[in-house]
C-alpha cells in the first residue's frame, strides 16, 4: 500500500499552486515566505526560508514528496534533503516552462485534471491580451533591489511576463539579474522603471527617491508577485498587467 503523500514545499509560488489543487492536508511544510494562501501561513509548519532551508524540520515531517526550485534554493540544502526524499526541482524562465511546471506537479499529486483545468485558464487568459511589437512597446527598467540597484535580464521569467504585458525590457541583452549604476539606467533612456514589491520591499520613499534620481523616466511601484509568482497567481496577472498599462499610460 503506497504512503499517504505528504508535501513540504520550498517555493512560494508552488505553495500557493498546491493550495488551488486543493492539496490541504497532503502539505505537511512550507517556507516563511509562503505567504499565500494566508490560511496556510498562519497554520502549516514552517521549516525556514527559501535559502535558509531546516533539514531537520523538514525531515521531522516525514515528506514523501519535496518541491523545490533551481533558481529560489540552495543547490547544496536541495541535495541534503535528496538523501532522504524525492525532490522535484523546477526550473522556469518562460511562461510556457511554467504551465508545464503546472501540469508537472498536478502529475505528481495525483491532480492531473485541476492542473490541466488550471493551465487553460491561464492560456485563455493571457492569450486575450493585446499583442505589442517590440520595436513599439515601451521601454522599461525592472528593478529587483535598491543598493545596489539590480534588474532582470533578458532569459529570467520576470522579462518574460514584462513582453506579454506589453513592455520592452531594456535588459533583454543581459543575462540574470545584473547589477547597475544610476548613469547605467539613464544612458538606457527607459520610459519607466518599475520598483518591484519583492524581493526588495521598495516604498513610496523609494519611488520618489529615483523620480529624482532619474527624471526623464516615469517611475512605477509594482507587484513583484505578478511578474515573479509562477504558479496558480497566473491568473490574476492578465488583468493586473491591463490596469497597470492603463494607469501609467495617463
Amino acid at each position: 500500500m503506497d504512503k499517504p503523500l505528504r508535501i513540504v514545499s520550498l517555493v512560494p509560488s508552488i505553495t500557493e499552486l498546491l493550495h488551488h489543487l486543493n492539496l490541504h492536508q497532503e502539505v505537511v511544510g512550507i517556507t516563511k515566505f509562503c505567504v499565500h494562501p494566508e490560511a496556510w501561513f498562519r497554520t502549516k509548519p514552517r521549516i525556514g526560508g527559501t535559502k535558509q532551508v531546516d533539514a531537520g524540520k523538514v525531515q521531522a515531517l516525514h515528506p514523501t514528496l519535496i518541491l523545490a526550485n533551481r533558481e529560489e534554493n540552495v543547490k547544496e540544502q536541495v541535495e541534503a534533503l535528496q538523501a532522504f526524499c524525492p525532490v522535484y526541482v523546477s526550473e522556469v524562465a518562460t511562461l510556457p516552462e511554467a504551465l508545464v511546471v503546472i501540469g508537472e506537479v498536478g502529475a505528481l499529486t495525483g491532480r492531473e485534471t485541476e492542473a490541466g483545468a488550471l493551465i487553460q485558464a491561464i492560456e485563455a487568459r493571457f492569450q486575450a491580451l493585446p499583442v505589442v511589437a517590440p520595436h513599439a512597446a515601451p521601454g522599461v527598467v525592472y528593478l529587483i533591489w535598491n543598493d545596489p540597484p539590480m534588474s532582470v535580464g533578458g532569459d529570467t521569467f520576470i522579462s518574460d511576463l514584462l513582453s506579454r504585458a506589453g513592455f520592452r525590457n531594456l535588459l533583454q541583452h543581459r543575462s540574470r539579474y545584473p547589477a547597475l549604476t544610476v548613469e547605467e539606467i539613464r544612458q538606457l533612456d527607459p520610459r519607466y522603471i518599475f520598483l518591484s514589491s519583492e524581493p526588495f520591499p521598495f516604498q513610496e520613499q523609494h519611488r520618489a527617491e529615483w523620480q529624482l534620481r532619474v527624471p526623464g523616466a516615469r517611475v512605477v511601484r509594482v507587484d513583484g508577485e505578478m511578474f515573479s509568482w509562477y504558479g496558480s497567481h497566473l491568473l490574476l496577472a492578465p488583468d493586473y498587467f491591463l490596469e497597470l498599462k492603463k494607469n501609467v499610460q495617463r
